[in-house]
């Protein structure tokens, strides 16, 4: 009797046992219908009784608009409303390819956030508007100054429009034109101050973010007319104001008849009683529940006792008299910041911890410092981030693989800086009953954690001093971490991809084995796919051949192979230049070629042993920008396949990176830039050598546009520039730092350690046996 039922148990515990896994699936979807369900439950009447009668039009919702019966919605919704654009072509016109943006901004019509305007004038253009330049410019996205001076000197860093008027009304006139033909389309909100006030930049950006942008907005300190209308304010103009891209365009059509109709000595005035008469729009202190908080600064005020909430809250004060006095009230605010930063970060803190008691992990859960991501945790042995050793003298983990280096620069700088803020940690938690003070540090430990930042153990011999006097020398190790601040977004010029290629591929005698398969693979890889590029060969004679050319010319070989390619392809001419010289410096040949193309030509600086892709000539493309940033691709080197493979099958055309070959950062001879950079480069360098040729044979280009450019040197590996394996020849007869590049760049492109000492071990046991 008891079978059937221990049987219908198994089987029931068998079915639970497969359902377990699905149990969260099911209650979430269970709990989902329920919740849907008691949401239908408390729809509105009307709802139902739609549902009930289609047939029959349901009544509007007590207090909607008519057009929300409908199914519409009321005025002022039409931008939210989605709308469906049939396409249409007319066919007597002819096709014509849509062009796409490049970015999905433009495409769609994205506004950039805030403009910023400052109202400058003669008097105070070298000193307040310098002082307003350099407190705040560099915190909004653009910021332009106007003034009524003719041909003013422009400050260093500053972008002025002059419109050669001094008077206030038609400067203020004129300003609010050039704004609206200009960026008038292109910004979302427009902020107008005078140099004579300082603004909160990071308060006004925030005040923007809360504003709606599909109102017409006229923000800020709202003040009467002298004998007008109780009603109607105007914004003080020494105190700034916000002005919405919508009340900017419609009152462009009316700036003229404002000009010939309205009468004003001050021009915030003329603007607001503007704004008033053809808009009906007046100045307010308050909207949407934002406050445009300002503050009045009185004479001989002192600013770092200044406490009153109403000053701390300020997005503007005004009047500033002078330069001193701008650069303290953006101390002041920047302190009253800072503190509230630390403050918000403290509460965050809190937070976390109290929330983290309430997790599975429980209290063990909290990282430390707490906010911060946790250290990376690596899944192998060669995801291990290593730790660099330091003093405060020496480094051990030199940029340029040396085992010991002088601590200098920005690392001596962060040294100091970490050891500092240690011991100022110290004190501060100990205090008053300990004070702690540096003798030295016995061990200094970082790394970099892309993760969280840079990480730092420090052992310090410290004099702990107490209350009574006594002092203690003891060692103490400490753990501080430098985290990664927020991301910024560099803005870049754009580029195309559509720019021509230029490549440059010099040639020795000691070349000639390889040109063959580069121009094959040029020709199957440009030429074949019509990509925009085009060859040019310069043929490296030493002086004996060159004196032989007319009875041996040893880059004939080369010569017939062009003439081949220029049949083959009958619309590509491939020209080539002859230079006779013992040493082939790499400026020297430069400068021949550059000097025989055009200023805005992009050149591509190959090697013989660099295999061309359209892949690779792209990101030539976009990562070289004229006047602004050249491109040093690090190209991939494969190995020796005698020793990597020692009578294996060779690896298959899929290039195992971590196997085959490595990345050889020794060698500069691939390069991207344009010839108007390399010219301006070249042209400073003529001028520090003063004509000493000698100094040219030990540089590349690489060193011309490093010291000489002031350009950004963008050096990245290239996994699309691939390098069969070749032993490299040397020429003695360049200066010692570029031979021994050279040199190793082929030692280290023979194998991997591991390569080499199994090479070893197999020649040790061929010669024991």
């Amino acid at each position: 009797e008891l079978g059937p039922a221990v049987a219908a148990a198994m089987r029931l515990g068998a079915v639970l046992s497969a359902l377990r896994p699905t149990l969260p699936l099911l209650l979430g979807l269970s709990l989902g219908c329920s919740l849907s369900l008691l949401r239908a439950s408390w729809s509105h009447s009307a709802a139902e009784e739609r549902c009930l009668a289609p047939g029959r039009p349901a009544p509007p919702a007590r207090g909607a608009p008519p057009e929300a019966a409908e199914g519409r919605l009321g005025p002022g919704h039409e931008d939210f409303r989605p709308r469906i654009v049939p396409y249409y072509r007319d066919p007597n016109k002819p096709y014509k390819k849509v062009f796409r943006t490049r970015y999905i901004q433009t495409e769609l019509g994205f506004h950039e956030r805030l403009f910023v305007a400052v109202l400058t004038s003669k008097a105070t253009l070298n000193t307040l508007a310098v002082a307003v330049n350099k407190t705040v410019a560099h915190h909004f996205p653009r910021l332009l100054y106007f003034t009524g001076l003719r041909s003013a000197k422009v400050p260093h860093g500053m972008v002025l429009v002059a419109h050669g008027d001094e008077r206030p009304i038609w400067l203020m006139y004129e300003t609010m034109n050039y704004i609206n033909q200009h960026f008038g389309s292109d910004y979302d909100w427009f902020y107008i101050m005078q140099d004579d006030t300082y603004a909160q930049a990071e308060q006004v950006k925030a005040l923007v973010t809360h504003l709606s942008i599909n109102q017409d907005v006229y923000l800020g300190r709202a003040e009467e007319f002298i004998g007008g209308d109780e009603q109607a304010r105007y914004c003080h103009g020494g105190f700034g104001y916000l002005l919405s891209r919508s009340l900017l365009l419609k009152l462009h059509p009316h700036l003229d008849s404002c000009r010939n109709e309205i009468l004003s000595v001050r021009p915030d005035e003329w603007l607001g009683r503007c704004i008033i008469d053809f808009l009906g729009i007046t100045c307010v202190s308050q909207l949407q529940g934002q406050h445009y908080h300002t503050y009045e600064l009185a004479k001989n005020t002192e600013l770092e006792k200044e406490e009153e909430e109403e000053f701390q809250a300020a997005l503007a004060v005004h009047p500033v008299s002078d330069m001193t006095l701008m650069y303290r009230l953006h101390k002041q605010f920047s302190r009253i910041q800072l503190d509230r930063v630390y403050q918000e970060i403290q509460d965050l803190q809190m937070q976390i911890r109290n929330l983290t008691a309430l997790t599975p992990a429980g209290e063990a859960g909290v990282t430390w410092p707490v906010g911060i991501n946790a250290p990376f945790l690596p899944k192998s042995r060669f995801e291990v981030i290593s730790w660099d050793y330091f003093t405060e003298q020496h480094l051990f983990s030199c940029p340029d693989g040396s085992p010991k280096c002088e601590l200098s620069g920005a690392s001596k700088a962060d040294v100091s800086e970490i050891i500092e803020s240690a011991v100022e940690q110290l004190n501060r938690r100990y205090q008053p009953l300990l004070r702690f003070s540096k003798r030295q540090l016995l061990n200094g430990y970082r790394r970099f954690d892309p993760t969280r930042g840079m990480e730092y153990t420090l052992d310090l011999l410290l004099e702990a001093a107490t209350q009574k006097g006594h002092s203690h020398v003891l060692a103490k190790r400490v753990s501080l971490v430098r985290p990664l601040s927020k991301v910024e977004i560099i803005p870049m010029p754009y580029v195309t991809e559509a720019t021509r290629v230029q490549l440059v591929l010099p040639l020795t005698v000691q070349d000639l084995d390889f040109v063959a398969n580069f121009l094959d693979m040029f020709a199957m890889n440009t030429l074949d796919t019509h990509d925009n590029a085009l060859l040019t060969l310069l043929f490296i004679y030493h002086p004996y051949d060159a004196q032989r050319v007319g009875q041996v010319d040893v880059f004939s070989g080369v010569k017939a192979m062009v003439g081949e390619l220029e049949k083959r392809y009958a619309e590509v001419k491939i020209p080539w230049i002859s230079v006779k010289t013992e040493v082939p410096s790499q400026v020297k040949l430069m400068d021949i070629v550059s000097k025989k193309h055009p200023v805005d030509t992009l050149f591509f600086l190959a090697s013989v042993w660099t295999e061309i892709n359209m892949e690779f000539l792209n990101r030539c493309r976009m990562n070289t920008i004229s006047n602004w940033q050249v491109f040093f691709p690090v190209h991939f080197q494969e190995f020796n396949p005698t020793l990597v493979y020692r009578g294996e099958q060779t690896a298959s055309s899929n290039t195992d990176f971590l196997r085959d070959g490595h990345f050889d950062r020794h060698s500069f001879a691939e390069a991207c830039f344009y010839n108007s950079d390399y010219m301006t480069a070249r042209t400073k360098l003529a001028a520090d050598i003063l004509d000493r040729d000698e100094v040219l044979e030990s540089m590349e280009v690489f060193d011309v546009f490093l010291h000489y450019s002031g350009l950004h040197l963008f050096r990245a590996v290239e996994p699309g520039l691939v390098q069969k394996y070749t032993l490299r020849s040397c020429n003695p007869r360049l200066s010692e730092e570029l031979y021994h590049r050279c040199v190793l760049s082929n030692l280290e492109g023979l194998a991997s350690r591991s390569h080499l000492a199994m090479a070893l071990f197999e020649q040790e046991q061929a010669n024991s046996t």
